[in-house]
């Protein structure tokens, strides 16, 4: 039993063979497949793959380096998606991944591409108004952090968890489910602060690929000192193949390489951390067991 929680099968690489792609992953034993979205064109593709597989789920949002599409109406358009009608009241509200779209992301902050600073105060307020998004529709964010030069720590983990303190204080004050399952840090690449902080914070730490190479052993440390209770597994397909298939295109069936190596790392068995972070993720994007 495994999840991939992030996988871009939207993505023109899976064009030629994307059933066959998604045949392979349930062949695996992959149980809930979910594909984020980088901008409005993207969150409609991943919609409509989701609507026409039982076993994959989507989500919806801006990624911090496709804001050249962003606009004033952008929210809208997402809300539409989500609530067709007006937004009811706290009360009033479905419970927790209801329907196909179960979170709100591929959304965060991205100094490694984007280095203006008025692009960088762009990434932060797009940020936080989708982060209020989350909050009105009561979907957990699916969060993407990536630092200038690939550091393990910089200006990207203090803006970001600066953000998300702010937001968890406000959710706590809502008394928001939320507070409970707020998001996931994707294809985490910080230090192990960051992702202890997160974790405090009520979030989940994503691990990808990159946890299954030679020279990444800094990574499996850091893995080795974080609870299997707070991990999600993901490929982030087509990119960051895991070994044994670096340097061809990654698919959500190669999940089970990951697994493989936290289970190393924990010194337990696969079917233990596929059974936990399929639980995670169920409790985390709620779409059953």
């Amino acid at each position: 039993m495994l999840t991939d929680t992030h996988c871009h099968l939207d993505f023109n690489k899976f064009d030629e063979d994307r059933e066959a792609v998604i045949q392979r992953a349930l062949d695996a034993g992959l149980t809930r497949l979910l594909i984020p979205a980088l901008d409005h064109k993207s969150a409609l593709a991943g919609l409509r793959l989701a609507e026409a597989h039982p076993n994959i789920f989507c989500a919806i949002g801006f990624h911090p380096t496709d804001l050249d599409k962003w606009e004033e109406a952008s929210i809208e358009k997402l809300r539409t998606l989500i609530l067709p009608h007006p937004i009811p009241s706290p009360t009033e509200r479905g419970t927790q991944g209801e329907g196909k779209i179960v979170a709100i992301g591929e959304i965060g902050l991205d100094y490694y591409w984007v280095k203006e600073p008025e692009e960088r105060a762009q990434q932060r307020e797009a940020l936080k108004q989708q982060l209020r998004l989350a909050e009105e529709v009561n979907k957990p964010v699916i969060i993407h952090m990536r630092e200038e030069n690939d550091a393990w720590f910089g200006q990207a983990s203090i803006d970001l968890l600066e953000i998300l303190s702010e937001w968890h204080t406000r959710l706590m004050a809502e008394s928001s489910p939320l507070v409970e399952r707020p998001g996931v840090l994707h294809s985490f690449n910080g230090n192990l602060e960051t992702a202890r902080k997160a974790i405090h914070l009520g979030f989940y730490i994503g691990v990808t690929g990159p946890v299954t190479y030679k020279n990444a052993e800094e990574k499996r440390q850091i893995i080795r000192q974080l609870p299997l209770e707070r991990l999600l597994i993901e490929t982030d397909a087509p990119f960051l193949t895991p070994v044994p298939h670096r340097g061809k295109r990654n698919e959500p069936a190669f999940v089970a390489h990951i697994a493989d190596k936290i289970a190393e790392i924990h010194s337990t068995t696969r079917e233990w951390v596929g059974e936990i972070t399929t639980a995670n993720a169920a409790r985390l994007f709620g779409w059953g067991g």
